[in-house]
């Protein structure tokens, strides 16, 4: 993949325009979790010792586009990039920026309000995409998490800069990602879980086409399960794709790939704490008994294909990990895959639960937050950001 990294660009004395991803949680005014925030630093940090002067620029929330809303300002956010950066980091209205009113020298860093304000934003229009590109003399695009969306800051301001890049934290997204789906060591497992078939559906066929082993978990194992021949009691289950279900497990057969599917299971009549946790085999599932959990067995054999493979991709949980009486599976799923040698990335917000909730997140070699964007890659969609970069790389 070729495109500019910010990393290789002399930066001294210019203005480097970087799209971050601060969409941070804010209540009542506070923010409940700057881990966004934190992973931009060493990003905003890097332009401004290469000498350059800095412009965030950043979405937060879903405000009604064109207007000034209070609760979706980006004014805490700016106060603790202020505080983590240690300098002062001013939140200037996108106007200002525009209309020449604020000057950014270099080593200095402001903030631009939500870009989202701007009229333009969401349908990428060109007008718009032309103002954020003049506002600097690079314009870094960091925000892998929105690289899925086509919009004025993430895609269309790429194709009218002066000079297009990626940032450090979309970079190591990319490099991350292509080593999952273009030159994965062998063998290469993906496990899929969640809830349902139809949310994955895309990533499910496409990774089933390109892996050697798919392990399937959660909700979406029910559907598969059922369209294997077995019943499922009331688990959740999505009835309308099990012809779906079916031809994906049949066209990876017949290329010679396995999709693992659980042989035990741990059933209980409601998704409850308090409800009573009973092992069956696969078999054996009656038909008021919900499966919320994989087995020992099945945990065993999941974690023996973990620990043969050379390249690992895990998304979504195997179980209904929140209750620990159903979270046995996902345990060993996360614990196996931390100690595996083999190349390891993790994404989905569940699955990040998961590793940080049994204390072994840090044994991953790639976490990615980028939500629906790293679904798409995995669905092997060309991302809209990504395809602006490649364009621009010689230009």
């Amino acid at each position: 993949m070729s495109i500019r990294l910010m990393a290789e660009l002399d930066l001294q004395g210019k203005i480097a325009v970087m799209r971050e991803d601060l969409n941070v949680p804010v209540k009542d005014g506070k923010i409940t979790s700057d881990k966004r925030i934190r992973a931009s630093l060493p990003s905003v940090k890097m332009a401004l010792d290469k000498g350059a002067g800095v412009i965030v620029l950043s979405h937060l929330g879903r405000p009604t586009e064109g207007a000034f809303d209070a609760a979706a300002s980006l004014a805490p956010v700016a106060e603790r990039l202020s505080e983590l950066l240690g300098m002062p980091v001013p939140l200037v209205p996108l106007e200002d920026l525009f209309e020449g009113k604020v000057r950014v020298q270099p080593g200095q860093c402001v903030l631009g309000e939500n870009v989202r304000f701007m009229k333009g934003e969401k349908k990428n229009d060109e007008g718009l995409a032309r103002k954020l590109a003049g506002l600097g003399d690079v314009y870094v695009m960091d925000a892998f998490a929105t690289a899925h969306r086509a919009q004025a800051s993430t895609e269309g301001a790429l194709r009218f800069a002066p000079v297009a890049c990626a940032g450090p934290l979309m970079a190591a997204e990319l490099e991350a990602t292509s080593r999952i789906m273009d030159n994965p060591t062998r063998p290469l497992l993906a496990i899929i879980g969640g809830s349902k078939v139809s949310t994955k559906l895309m990533v499910l066929d496409h990774l089933s086409k390109r892996v050697d082993k798919l392990i399937v978990g959660g909700g979406i194992a029910n559907t598969f399960l059922k369209a294997a021949g077995y019943e499922v009691g009331k688990s959740l289950c999505e009835d309308d794709l099990l012809p779906e279900a079916k031809r994906i497990m049949d066209e990876a057969a017949a290329r010679g790939a396995a999709i693992a599917l659980p042989v035990d299971v741990v059933v209980a009549p409601a998704l409850s704490p308090d409800a009573p946790a009973t092992l069956r085999k696969v078999p054996n599932v009656q038909p008021d008994e919900m499966i919320l959990d994989i087995g020992p067995e099945t945990a065993a054999r999941y974690a023996e294909d973990i620990a043969a493979s050379g390249t690992i991709v895990w998304n979504g949980p195997v179980g209904a990990f929140e209750i620990d009486k159903f979270g046995e599976g996902t345990r060993a799923v996360a614990l196996a895959v931390a100690a595996s040698p083999a190349y390891t990335v993790t994404g989905g917000g569940d699955s990040i639960a998961a590793l940080e909730k049994y204390q072994c997140i840090d044994k991953i070699s790639y976490v990615s937050t980028a939500g629906g964007a790293f679904l798409e890659v995995l669905e092997g969609k060309l991302l809209p950001a990504v395809a602006a970069l490649q364009d621009r790389a010689d230009s």
